[in-house]
Protein backbone atom coordinates (compact mmCIF):
# COMPACT_ATOMS: atom_id res chain seq x y z
CA UNK A 1 0.00 0.00 0.00
CA UNK A 2 1.80 3.28 -1.38
CA UNK A 3 1.00 6.14 1.48
CA UNK A 4 2.26 10.34 0.98
CA UNK A 5 5.27 10.95 2.67
CA UNK A 6 3.97 14.08 4.39
CA UNK A 7 0.91 15.06 2.63
CA UNK A 8 -0.50 17.91 0.49
CA UNK A 9 -0.81 20.08 3.41
CA UNK A 10 2.53 19.12 5.16
CA UNK A 11 4.03 22.83 6.95
CA UNK A 12 0.61 23.99 8.14
CA UNK A 13 -0.39 23.89 11.63
CA UNK A 14 -3.63 23.95 12.53
CA UNK A 15 -4.83 24.82 16.09
CA UNK A 16 -8.18 23.22 17.24
CA UNK A 17 -10.05 24.24 20.08
CA UNK A 18 -12.72 22.68 19.39
CA UNK A 19 -14.71 19.14 20.92
CA UNK A 20 -17.03 16.53 20.54
CA UNK A 21 -17.34 15.64 17.15
CA UNK A 22 -18.55 18.93 14.72
CA UNK A 23 -14.75 20.46 15.35
CA UNK A 24 -12.62 17.09 15.47
CA UNK A 25 -13.63 15.70 12.91
CA UNK A 26 -13.13 18.71 10.43
CA UNK A 27 -9.61 18.83 11.74
CA UNK A 28 -8.59 15.02 11.26
CA UNK A 29 -9.72 15.44 7.55
CA UNK A 30 -6.53 18.36 7.82
CA UNK A 31 -4.39 16.03 9.43
CA UNK A 32 -5.24 13.24 7.33
CA UNK A 33 -4.00 15.69 4.39
CA UNK A 34 -0.69 15.77 6.11
CA UNK A 35 -1.25 19.33 8.71
CA UNK A 36 0.42 19.37 11.29
CA UNK A 37 -2.77 19.50 14.35
CA UNK A 38 -2.45 21.02 17.63
CA UNK A 39 -5.56 19.90 19.83
CA UNK A 40 -5.71 22.07 22.30
CA UNK A 41 -7.90 20.82 25.53
CA UNK A 42 -8.79 21.56 28.68
CA UNK A 43 -7.37 19.96 31.97
CA UNK A 44 -9.86 17.28 31.81
CA UNK A 45 -9.98 16.54 28.12
CA UNK A 46 -12.12 16.43 25.48
CA UNK A 47 -15.46 14.34 26.61
CA UNK A 48 -15.31 11.91 23.77
CA UNK A 49 -12.23 10.50 25.69
CA UNK A 50 -14.88 9.21 27.77
CA UNK A 51 -17.35 8.28 25.44
CA UNK A 52 -17.45 4.49 24.87
CA UNK A 53 -15.49 1.28 25.74
CA UNK A 54 -11.68 1.94 25.89
CA UNK A 55 -8.86 -0.11 26.91
CA UNK A 56 -7.11 3.26 28.15
CA UNK A 57 -8.89 5.54 30.46
CA UNK A 58 -9.11 8.63 28.31
CA UNK A 59 -8.53 6.76 24.76
CA UNK A 60 -12.35 5.77 24.20
CA UNK A 61 -13.62 4.34 20.57
CA UNK A 62 -15.60 7.98 20.23
CA UNK A 63 -12.38 9.83 20.58
CA UNK A 64 -10.22 7.31 18.56
CA UNK A 65 -12.60 8.03 15.86
CA UNK A 66 -12.30 12.06 15.57
CA UNK A 67 -8.73 12.54 16.35
CA UNK A 68 -6.07 10.34 14.34
CA UNK A 69 -3.12 12.52 13.30
CA UNK A 70 -3.19 14.63 16.10
CA UNK A 71 -0.79 16.25 18.94
CA UNK A 72 -2.45 17.24 22.01
CA UNK A 73 -1.36 20.17 24.25
CA UNK A 74 -3.29 21.06 27.56
CA UNK A 75 -4.25 24.42 28.57
CA UNK A 76 -6.14 25.54 31.36
CA UNK A 77 -7.41 29.00 29.49
CA UNK A 78 -9.00 30.12 32.72
CA UNK A 79 -5.61 30.98 33.53
CA UNK A 80 -4.01 33.62 32.15
CA UNK A 81 -0.36 32.34 32.05
CA UNK A 82 -2.52 29.43 29.78
CA UNK A 83 -4.01 32.30 27.53
CA UNK A 84 -0.49 33.80 27.00
CA UNK A 85 0.54 30.49 26.08
CA UNK A 86 -2.11 30.07 23.51
CA UNK A 87 -0.96 33.29 22.29
CA UNK A 88 2.14 32.25 21.84
CA UNK A 89 0.92 28.83 19.78
CA UNK A 90 -1.25 31.23 17.68
CA UNK A 91 1.68 32.93 16.55
CA UNK A 92 3.21 29.81 15.30
CA UNK A 93 -0.13 28.91 13.45
CA UNK A 94 -1.77 29.25 10.26
CA UNK A 95 -5.18 27.99 10.84
CA UNK A 96 -7.05 28.67 14.08
CA UNK A 97 -10.25 26.90 14.81
CA UNK A 98 -12.88 26.22 17.52
CA UNK A 99 -16.27 25.40 18.68
CA UNK A 100 -17.21 27.61 21.61
CA UNK A 101 -19.86 30.22 21.38
CA UNK A 102 -19.16 33.39 19.88
CA UNK A 103 -19.67 35.48 23.01
CA UNK A 104 -17.30 33.73 25.51
CA UNK A 105 -14.18 34.27 22.65
CA UNK A 106 -12.90 38.04 24.24
CA UNK A 107 -12.59 36.83 27.67
CA UNK A 108 -10.15 34.25 26.14
CA UNK A 109 -8.06 36.84 24.46
CA UNK A 110 -9.58 34.90 21.14
CA UNK A 111 -11.56 37.76 19.45
CA UNK A 112 -11.66 37.71 15.61
CA UNK A 113 -10.86 40.58 14.72
CA UNK A 114 -8.09 41.80 17.26
CA UNK A 115 -6.41 37.98 16.27
CA UNK A 116 -6.40 38.83 12.61
CA UNK A 117 -4.50 42.28 12.86
CA UNK A 118 -2.28 41.12 14.90
CA UNK A 119 -1.77 37.95 12.39
CA UNK A 120 -3.26 39.12 9.35
CA UNK A 121 -2.50 35.44 7.30
CA UNK A 122 -4.11 33.68 9.85
CA UNK A 123 -7.03 31.66 9.04
CA UNK A 124 -9.46 32.05 11.80
CA UNK A 125 -12.60 29.57 11.59
CA UNK A 126 -15.14 29.64 13.62
CA UNK A 127 -17.96 26.24 14.40
CA UNK A 128 -20.85 27.80 15.48
CA UNK A 129 -24.45 26.72 16.19
CA UNK A 130 -25.81 29.81 14.31
CA UNK A 131 -24.75 32.39 12.03
CA UNK A 132 -23.57 35.27 13.69
CA UNK A 133 -25.92 37.44 12.21
CA UNK A 134 -29.14 36.14 13.15
CA UNK A 135 -31.28 35.93 16.28
CA UNK A 136 -30.12 32.98 17.02
CA UNK A 137 -26.82 33.54 17.37
CA UNK A 138 -24.48 32.51 20.44
CA UNK A 139 -27.58 29.82 21.59
CA UNK A 140 -26.17 26.21 22.44
CA UNK A 141 -26.03 23.70 19.65
CA UNK A 142 -25.74 19.69 19.54
CA UNK A 143 -26.60 17.40 16.68
CA UNK A 144 -29.76 16.65 18.06
CA UNK A 145 -30.99 19.67 18.09
CA UNK A 146 -29.91 20.47 14.86
CA UNK A 147 -31.30 17.68 13.49
CA UNK A 148 -34.55 18.69 14.59
CA UNK A 149 -34.57 22.52 13.37
CA UNK A 150 -32.95 22.00 10.12
CA UNK A 151 -35.89 19.65 8.62
CA UNK A 152 -34.32 16.29 9.06
CA UNK A 153 -36.76 14.89 12.08
CA UNK A 154 -39.18 16.44 9.95
CA UNK A 155 -38.29 14.52 6.83
CA UNK A 156 -38.31 11.29 8.81
CA UNK A 157 -42.09 11.82 10.41
CA UNK A 158 -42.72 12.41 6.55
CA UNK A 159 -41.84 8.88 5.62
CA UNK A 160 -42.77 6.65 8.98
CA UNK A 161 -45.02 8.70 10.75
CA UNK A 162 -43.11 9.67 13.60
CA UNK A 163 -40.47 12.45 13.97
CA UNK A 164 -37.11 10.94 14.67
CA UNK A 165 -33.21 11.73 14.59
CA UNK A 166 -31.23 9.83 12.23
CA UNK A 167 -29.42 7.05 13.80
CA UNK A 168 -26.27 8.68 13.25
CA UNK A 169 -24.34 11.87 14.19
CA UNK A 170 -25.48 13.37 10.63
CA UNK A 171 -25.29 17.11 11.51
CA UNK A 172 -21.84 16.65 13.43
CA UNK A 173 -20.21 14.63 10.25
CA UNK A 174 -21.74 16.82 7.50
CA UNK A 175 -20.85 20.18 9.24
CA UNK A 176 -17.51 18.91 9.77
CA UNK A 177 -16.64 18.13 6.00
CA UNK A 178 -17.73 21.36 5.00
CA UNK A 179 -15.40 22.76 7.33
CA UNK A 180 -12.65 21.56 6.21
CA UNK A 181 -13.50 22.32 2.81
CA UNK A 182 -14.24 25.56 3.96
CA UNK A 183 -10.71 26.08 5.74
CA UNK A 184 -9.34 24.27 2.11
CA UNK A 185 -10.26 27.30 0.20
CA UNK A 186 -9.46 30.24 2.55
CA UNK A 187 -5.96 28.83 2.64
CA UNK A 188 -5.92 28.78 -0.86
CA UNK A 189 -6.77 32.05 -1.03
CA UNK A 190 -4.63 32.95 1.11
CA UNK A 191 -1.54 31.42 -1.26
CA UNK A 192 -2.96 33.64 -3.75
CA UNK A 193 -3.27 36.91 -1.66
CA UNK A 194 -1.26 36.89 1.29
CA UNK A 195 -3.85 37.42 3.55
CA UNK A 196 -5.95 35.26 6.01
CA UNK A 197 -9.69 35.54 6.83
CA UNK A 198 -12.70 34.60 9.27
CA UNK A 199 -14.41 32.08 8.24
CA UNK A 200 -17.39 30.60 9.49
CA UNK A 201 -19.47 27.75 9.87
CA UNK A 202 -22.86 27.60 11.22
CA UNK A 203 -24.29 24.15 12.17
CA UNK A 204 -28.07 25.59 11.50
CA UNK A 205 -27.77 26.98 7.85
CA UNK A 206 -25.71 24.09 6.76
CA UNK A 207 -27.99 21.48 7.39
CA UNK A 208 -30.48 23.07 6.22
CA UNK A 209 -28.68 24.24 2.89
CA UNK A 210 -28.16 20.05 3.04
CA UNK A 211 -31.20 19.06 3.12
CA UNK A 212 -32.79 21.44 0.91
CA UNK A 213 -30.32 19.99 -2.15
CA UNK A 214 -33.27 17.87 -3.06
CA UNK A 215 -35.91 19.04 -0.65
CA UNK A 216 -36.46 22.28 -1.34
CA UNK A 217 -38.42 20.53 -4.46
CA UNK A 218 -41.26 23.26 -5.85
CA UNK A 219 -40.41 25.95 -3.66
CA UNK A 220 -37.44 26.71 -5.85
CA UNK A 221 -40.18 28.54 -7.68
CA UNK A 222 -42.55 31.93 -7.21
CA UNK A 223 -45.38 30.72 -6.94
CA UNK A 224 -44.26 27.35 -5.42
CA UNK A 225 -45.49 24.65 -7.87
CA UNK A 226 -45.19 22.42 -4.76
CA UNK A 227 -44.38 21.77 -1.26
CA UNK A 228 -40.93 20.54 0.03
CA UNK A 229 -40.11 17.66 -0.08
CA UNK A 230 -38.71 15.18 -2.94
CA UNK A 231 -41.58 12.72 -3.18
CA UNK A 232 -39.31 9.57 -4.05
CA UNK A 233 -37.00 9.75 -1.00
CA UNK A 234 -39.57 10.45 0.89
CA UNK A 235 -42.23 7.45 0.14
CA UNK A 236 -42.73 4.76 2.91
CA UNK A 237 -41.99 1.86 0.38
CA UNK A 238 -38.50 3.79 -0.25
CA UNK A 239 -36.14 1.28 2.31
CA UNK A 240 -34.43 -2.49 1.89
CA UNK A 241 -36.90 -4.48 0.39
CA UNK A 242 -38.12 -7.41 2.32
CA UNK A 243 -37.34 -10.98 0.22
CA UNK A 244 -37.85 -14.27 1.69
CA UNK A 245 -35.03 -15.22 3.66
CA UNK A 246 -33.88 -11.10 4.12
CA UNK A 247 -33.54 -7.93 2.24
CA UNK A 248 -32.13 -6.46 -0.85
CA UNK A 249 -31.36 -3.51 -1.78
CA UNK A 250 -32.96 -2.14 -5.48
CA UNK A 251 -33.09 0.95 -6.98
CA UNK A 252 -34.45 0.34 -10.68
CA UNK A 253 -34.46 4.14 -12.09
CA UNK A 254 -33.99 4.77 -15.49
CA UNK A 255 -37.02 4.18 -18.16
CA UNK A 256 -35.25 1.13 -19.27
CA UNK A 257 -34.96 -0.33 -15.75
CA UNK A 258 -38.42 -0.27 -15.21
CA UNK A 259 -39.59 -1.69 -18.53
CA UNK A 260 -36.77 -5.13 -17.78
CA UNK A 261 -38.32 -5.38 -14.20
CA UNK A 262 -41.83 -5.09 -15.01
CA UNK A 263 -41.10 -7.69 -18.17
CA UNK A 264 -38.95 -9.84 -15.29
CA UNK A 265 -41.74 -10.03 -13.06
CA UNK A 266 -44.42 -10.31 -15.74
CA UNK A 267 -46.29 -7.45 -15.83
CA UNK A 268 -44.93 -5.77 -18.79
CA UNK A 269 -47.90 -3.79 -19.20
CA UNK A 270 -47.15 -1.74 -16.32
CA UNK A 271 -44.26 0.04 -18.56
CA UNK A 272 -46.87 1.28 -20.34
CA UNK A 273 -49.21 2.08 -17.79
CA UNK A 274 -49.42 6.41 -17.97
CA UNK A 275 -48.52 6.00 -14.04
CA UNK A 276 -45.06 4.72 -14.95
CA UNK A 277 -44.51 5.31 -18.34
CA UNK A 278 -41.74 8.23 -18.00
CA UNK A 279 -39.67 9.88 -14.90
CA UNK A 280 -41.98 12.88 -14.31
CA UNK A 281 -45.09 10.22 -14.43
CA UNK A 282 -42.76 7.82 -11.89
CA UNK A 283 -42.27 10.65 -9.52
CA UNK A 284 -45.73 11.83 -9.00
CA UNK A 285 -46.64 7.95 -8.30
CA UNK A 286 -43.70 6.56 -6.79
CA UNK A 287 -45.39 5.35 -3.32
CA UNK A 288 -47.74 3.51 -5.84
CA UNK A 289 -44.49 1.97 -7.85
CA UNK A 290 -42.18 1.37 -5.02
CA UNK A 291 -45.25 -0.56 -3.08
CA UNK A 292 -45.80 -3.04 -6.45
CA UNK A 293 -41.75 -3.39 -6.38
CA UNK A 294 -42.02 -4.48 -2.35
CA UNK A 295 -44.77 -7.26 -3.35
CA UNK A 296 -42.59 -8.56 -6.00
CA UNK A 297 -39.66 -8.62 -4.00
CA UNK A 298 -40.74 -10.18 -0.82
CA UNK A 299 -41.95 -13.23 -3.24
CA UNK A 300 -38.53 -14.78 -3.70
CA UNK A 301 -35.12 -14.76 -1.81
CA UNK A 302 -32.60 -12.04 -1.93
CA UNK A 303 -30.03 -14.21 -4.32
CA UNK A 304 -32.81 -14.15 -6.55
CA UNK A 305 -33.11 -10.70 -6.59
CA UNK A 306 -29.53 -10.47 -7.09
CA UNK A 307 -29.04 -12.42 -9.67
CA UNK A 308 -31.96 -10.88 -11.55
CA UNK A 309 -30.75 -7.68 -11.14
CA UNK A 310 -27.12 -8.72 -12.26
CA UNK A 311 -28.70 -9.73 -15.53
CA UNK A 312 -31.12 -6.68 -15.99
CA UNK A 313 -28.48 -4.24 -15.11
CA UNK A 314 -30.50 -2.96 -12.37
CA UNK A 315 -28.12 -1.68 -9.47
CA UNK A 316 -28.74 -3.95 -6.31
CA UNK A 317 -26.83 -5.33 -3.25
CA UNK A 318 -27.51 -7.07 -0.26
CA UNK A 319 -27.74 -5.29 2.78
CA UNK A 320 -24.57 -4.87 4.96
CA UNK A 321 -24.53 -5.48 8.68
CA UNK A 322 -22.14 -2.93 10.28
CA UNK A 323 -20.32 -5.73 12.28
CA UNK A 324 -19.73 -7.42 8.83
CA UNK A 325 -17.93 -4.65 7.35
CA UNK A 326 -14.54 -5.43 8.13
CA UNK A 327 -14.94 -8.58 6.07
CA UNK A 328 -16.40 -6.79 3.18
CA UNK A 329 -14.21 -7.73 -0.13
CA UNK A 330 -14.65 -4.70 -1.27
CA UNK A 331 -12.76 -2.73 1.34
CA UNK A 332 -10.33 -5.61 1.98
CA UNK A 333 -8.84 -4.88 -1.62
CA UNK A 334 -8.12 -1.02 -0.86
CA UNK A 335 -7.18 -1.50 2.06
CA UNK A 336 -9.29 0.86 3.89
CA UNK A 337 -9.08 -0.62 7.60
CA UNK A 338 -6.03 -0.34 8.85
CA UNK A 339 -3.95 -1.62 11.74
CA UNK A 340 -2.03 0.47 14.24
CA UNK A 341 0.26 -1.63 17.20
CA UNK A 342 0.04 0.97 20.46
CA UNK A 343 2.78 -0.42 22.97
CA UNK A 344 -0.63 -0.02 25.41
CA UNK A 345 -3.16 -0.55 23.95
CA UNK A 346 -2.06 -3.08 21.48
CA UNK A 347 -3.40 -3.60 18.40
CA UNK A 348 -6.03 -0.80 17.23
CA UNK A 349 -8.33 -0.56 13.80
CA UNK A 350 -9.12 2.28 11.60
CA UNK A 351 -11.17 3.37 9.13
CA UNK A 352 -8.66 4.89 7.13
CA UNK A 353 -9.16 8.07 4.57
CA UNK A 354 -10.95 6.98 1.76
CA UNK A 355 -9.08 9.67 -0.50
CA UNK A 356 -6.15 8.74 -2.88
CA UNK A 357 -4.09 11.24 -4.13
CA UNK A 358 -1.60 9.82 -7.14
CA UNK A 359 -2.44 6.63 -6.06
CA UNK A 360 -1.76 7.31 -2.20
CA UNK A 361 -3.05 6.92 0.90
CA UNK A 362 -2.78 8.74 4.24
CA UNK A 363 -0.96 7.10 7.01
CA UNK A 364 -2.56 6.67 10.48
CA UNK A 365 -0.86 8.09 13.09
CA UNK A 366 -2.51 6.95 17.28
CA UNK A 367 -4.77 9.93 18.08
CA UNK A 368 -2.88 11.83 21.56
CA UNK A 369 -3.31 10.96 24.66
CA UNK A 370 -3.84 14.05 26.96
CA UNK A 371 -1.65 16.36 26.86
CA UNK A 372 1.06 14.28 25.27
CA UNK A 373 3.03 17.16 23.33
CA UNK A 374 1.94 19.98 25.46
CA UNK A 375 6.14 20.22 27.23
CA UNK A 376 7.32 19.98 23.98
CA UNK A 377 5.24 22.45 21.55
CA UNK A 378 4.99 25.62 24.04
CA UNK A 379 8.73 25.32 24.71
CA UNK A 380 8.91 25.63 20.67
CA UNK A 381 6.84 27.91 21.05
CA UNK A 382 9.34 30.25 23.34
CA UNK A 383 8.03 29.27 27.28
CA UNK A 384 10.68 28.08 29.19
CA UNK A 385 10.49 24.82 31.53
CA UNK A 386 9.26 26.75 34.83
CA UNK A 387 6.79 28.26 32.84
CA UNK A 388 5.22 25.10 31.16
CA UNK A 389 5.38 23.43 34.66
CA UNK A 390 3.22 26.06 36.35
CA UNK A 391 0.59 25.56 33.72
CA UNK A 392 0.19 22.11 34.43
CA UNK A 393 -2.94 21.01 35.85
Amino acid sequence: MKEWDSGPLAGIRVLDLSSVVFGPLASQVLGDYGAEVIKIEPPGGDSTRHTGPAAEAGMSAMFLGCNRNKKSVVLDLKQAAAQAALQALIATADVLMHSMRPQKLAGLGLDPAQLRERHPRLVYAGLHGFGEQGPYAGLPAYDDVIQGMSGLADLMQRQTGEARYLPTIAADKTCALVAAHAILAALLRRERTGQGGFVEIPMFETMVGFNLVEHFYGMHFTPPLSGAGYPRVLAPWRKPYRTLDGHVCMMPYTDAHWRRFFEAVGEAGLARDARFIDQASRTRHIAELLEILSRHVERRDTQHWLRTCERLEIPAAPVARLDELPQDPQLAATGFFASVHDPAMGELRFARPSVRIDGTQAPIAMPPRLGQHTRELLREAGLGDAEITQLQP
